[in-house]
């Protein structure tokens, strides 16, 4: 299974601290080797940069390193192919079109069963199950809403199609327009939030760490989702089993959860990834 990293803050940050330990999964740290991709939105363009080498050792990861692009919404996917070759076109995040505004998504997971779509506006370019759904999604919002809705209604409309597509399989996944930051989890997804007052952070995957209070004013609020939390000394939250999230400015504004709440260990979620025939 893939690994995923989203950012939404409430004014343009860089994402350099938390991709630094993201992306020694993608082959040093972890077996994630498949490829790698991190969307920026910037006002409303999308800076899309992409690799089919392992994250780990991809000049293109170093280039996100040394260039600091400061973004309020970040989604980056390190790739362990389930289905589809390792090809930049099979590579996540993928981007599409609509209502005039661009969406990024990125899936991990392994979706069974779901045909393949032939849409009047959305088809996938490459043959994962992951770009599959994203044209499922936005063909379907697309086809009932002729201009985009409100952002509640449109909430409310993806959590029902999300819960089509959950029943083909394991679907975690994080999707964003530029102005807002979707995630939602089968298994495990887990987040912070960092505001004032801000303190030391240590990543898992490296011996490194930052004080947050010498690099932001009072006033930033930063929410970091990760397939699993990338420091050892913060209190990372953890979504339910198919709660669906919506972050803007840095915080959640709304949710869509079953209840009661189940939580998985990190230990049951990998257990359930390999009965699905898919690592992470």
């Amino acid at each position: 299974m893939c690994q995923l990293l989203g950012m939404n803050c409430n004014t343009p940050t860089d994402i350099v601290f938390s991709f630094e330990g993201f992306r020694l999964r993608g082959g040093l740290t972890d077996s994630h080797a498949d490829g790698f991709g991190i969307a920026f939105f910037e006002q409303h363009g999308i800076r899309l940069l992409q690799d089919d080498k392992p994250c780990a050792r991809s000049p293109v990861a170093d280039l996100v390193q040394q260039y600091k692009i400061k973004s309020e919404n970040v989604i980056a996917h390190i790739r362990k192919a389930t289905q589809g070759q390792v090809s930049l076109a099979n590579t996540h995040p993928f981007v599409r079109e609509l209502w005039g505004e661009y969406w990024a998504f990125a899936h991990n997971g392994h979706l069974r069963g779901l045909n393949k779509i032939d849409g009047e506006y959305f088809n996938p370019v490459g043959n994962t199950d992951s770009e599959n759904a994203l044209c499922y999604l936005l063909e379907n919002l697309r086809q009932r809403f002729r201009y985009k809705p409100s952002r509640d209604d449109l909430f409310a409309t993806i959590a029902e199609i999300t819960k089509q597509l959950r029943k083909y399989g394991l679907f975690n996944f994080m999707l964003s327009n530029g102005d807002w930051l979707l995630a939602h989890a089968s298994t495990l997804l887990f987040y912070i939030i960092r505001k004032a007052p801000f303190g030391e952070a240590a990543l898992v995957d490296e011996d490194v760490s930052i004080d947050f209070s010498a690099v932001t004013t009072p006033h930033d609020r930063v929410a970091v989702v990760a397939t699993l939390p990338l420091t050892c000394n913060e209190k990372w939250q953890q979504l339910a089993v198919n709660e669906l999230v919506m972050f803007s400015q840095g915080e959640i504004i709304l949710r869509d959860c079953e209840q009661p709440a189940e939580y998985l260990s990190v230990a049951e979620g990998l257990s359930i990834a390999r009965q699905a025939g898919v690592e992470m």
